[in-house]
């Protein structure tokens, strides 16, 4: 009965970190592909605008890589280490030549307002990641849980025989609490691992621009 009791709670405790981690990894992902929306729908609207806003276009494109870099180095910091947000001058000055932009009519002045209120939500969105840098699940959550199912495992090796069978079975369910337990520490840390978001798809958001002429 007591066995049963731990089982129960660890499958609870279990199931409860793999939706937290899914959840957790969706978040990111979708946060991920916003950005790279947001900064396609920029230069759009830059391009719109007209040979005024070359020179923000290739800012723009100058920005990505270290942005990524940024993003992708800042998710690799261990949950609990202080960090603190900095702003890069690029990305200031990037702002600040939006702004300057001396709109000759309503079209243009329409998009450089649309072109603000989305380089805006791209920095929101910038600073979401970096607020939930790290992962999500609280590390004694993971320690319980191993102690739980030691304990099951040890009271299954008391009443068990010792023979190939057995010991072929408690290694396949051994090896199988491991495997989820390892699903749910890769879910939790999306931006690394074999199951790591990608930057390829935002380092790749804009094609680079041809020479006019």
């Amino acid at each position: 009965m007591a066995t049963g009791l731990i089982g129960t709670l660890a499958a609870l405790v279990l199931g409860l970190l793999i939706a937290s981690a899914k959840s957790s990894f969706d978040l990111k992902t979708n946060q991920v592909r916003q950005m790279t929306a947001t900064i396609i729908l920029l230069d759009g609207l830059l391009a719109q605008y007209g040979p005024e806003a070359t020179p923000l276009r290739i800012d723009l494109r100058q920005s990505i890589e270290p942005i990524a870099d940024r993003i992708w180095r800042e998710q690799e910091i261990p949950t609990g280490k202080p960090v603190h947000f900095e702003l890069s001058a690029q990305s200031s000055a990037f702002e600040n030549e939006l702004e300057r932009l001396t709109p000759n009519n309503d079209a243009q002045r329409s998009l450089q307002s649309r072109a603000v209120a989305a380089f805006t939500e791209g920095a929101q969105t910038r600073l979401l990641l970096f607020a939930q840098a790290g992962g999500s699940i609280p590390t004694p959550f993971l320690i319980i849980l191993v102690f739980w199912l030691s304990a099951i495992f040890v009271s299954f090796t008391l009443f068990g025989q010792t023979n190939l069978v057995v010991m072929a079975t408690l290694f396949l369910c051994a090896l199988s609490f491991a495997g989820a337990i390892f699903l749910v520490l890769e879910l939790d840390n999306p931006f690394t691992g074999l199951m790591g978001i990608s930057s390829a798809t935002l380092r790749n958001a804009l094609v680079p621009l041809k020479p006019s002429g």
